[in-house]
């Protein structure tokens, strides 16, 4: 007889029960939390986020962090609509805390609320609107025999925010970098410059350089969102260089957060990749191009029309990518465990 014939055990009521449904954009996570956490009060997602950071941080470092994580997940939480044509909220976790804008997060949500039906729609191309940090973002699905194929969305107002400057970094020396805006920003700076490549074989050094970039320019210029001051940070370094593939435009590998290395091409950072070419003269409106990741995956990315945004001569860009689903999860917190809101080395 096989001892998991009758077995029949539930964890005790008193244990923190947190369900999540699991997804990939391009090999990057995406740990969506579905049941078990509380109330989240705010009239907008940046009230909702606030309110979350300061009463339920816990919940953030026990799924992402180990033993339920790795320093590399990244998570979202879903929310009601705070506008009114609004489908959802939502906002996005890491391992240091929580960031502004996520472009693979969006693809695997639509992907997520469509196949999943917890969204119905019945035209093959629906479009979904999602309410995130610094805006609503529309999104569209391209669907096959009822199963997401693709998905694009339109990013928020992207724009240069400072261009070829110089900063001094430890043990790097003068790193030649351009600052834009995505829905977070990046400090954008050329690999061959510092002899790095673009995939596994660089990877720590990669992620150690990334950081003390992320540092120096944190420390030696201002970060500064036109509206928002819960947006004025800078969120990590990106990488440019030579794409792989024959039709490829280039590659992208972002190191954000503490630390983490994003696996997909990162989507709020295309997004800048392209207010940056076109402030630059490099990108015209409707020219697609498509960037790689550290694996290789693929996001494509087009400037669709150019505008004003506070003091900025901005574009909005729309981003196409493909998400999958990976699995289901219910977590227990019990509250005896001295490690239950987790660790992490990184």
């Amino acid at each position: 007889m096989n001892i998991l014939d009758d077995w029949k055990w539930e964890a005790p009521k008193d244990w923190l029960k947190i369900k999540t449904i699991d997804l990939h954009t391009g090999g990057e996570p995406l740990r969506v939390f579905t049941h078990g956490f509380p109330e989240i009060k705010g009239n907008t997602i940046l009230e909702k986020h606030r309110y979350f950071r300061d009463n339920f941080d816990y919940i953030r470092t026990g799924t992402m962090w180990e033993p339920r994580g790795h320093a590399d997940m990244y998570g979202a939480i879903i929310t009601e609509a705070t506008t009114e044509n609004g489908d959802f909220g939502t906002f996005f976790l890491h391992n240091e805390g929580y960031s502004t804008m996520c472009g693979h997060a969006m693809i695997a949500l639509i992907t997520l609320v469509l196949d999943t039906g917890m969204i119905v729609r019945e035209e093959n191309n629906p479009i979904i609107r999602i309410d995130a940090p610094p805006g609503q973002i529309t999104c569209q699905a391209f669907r096959k025999n009822g199963k997401v194929k693709r998905v694009t969305f339109q990013n928020v107002p992207s724009f240069m925010a400072l261009k070829d400057q110089i900063v001094n970094v430890p043990d790097l020396g003068k790193v030649l970098f351009d600052l834009a805006y995505g829905g977070a920003f990046y400090a954008y700076v050329q690999a061959e410059d510092l002899g790095l490549n673009l995939d596994e074989s660089d990877y720590n050094k990669l992620i150690e350089s990334g950081r003390k970039i992320k540092y120096a320019v944190m420390d030696q210029f201002d970060v500064k969102h036109p509206f928002e001051e819960d947006l004025s940070f800078l969120y990590g370094t990106i990488f440019i260089g030579k794409a792989k593939g024959p039709k490829h435009h280039s590659r992208n590998v972002c190191i954000f957060a503490e630390g983490e290395v994003d696996r997909s091409p990162t989507g709020s950072g295309v997004s800048a990749r392209a207010a940056i070419h076109y402030a630059k003269g490099e990108l015209n409106e409707n020219e697609e191009i498509t960037i790689e990741s550290i694996l290789g995956s693929t996001m494509t990315v087009k400037i669709v029309k150019s505008c004003e945004y506070g003091d900025h001569h901005a574009v909005i860009p729309e981003v196409s990518g493909t998400a999958s689903i990976t699995g289901q999860n219910e977590f227990y917190f019990d509250p005896n465990d001295p490690l239950k809101d987790g660790f992490i080395f990184r």
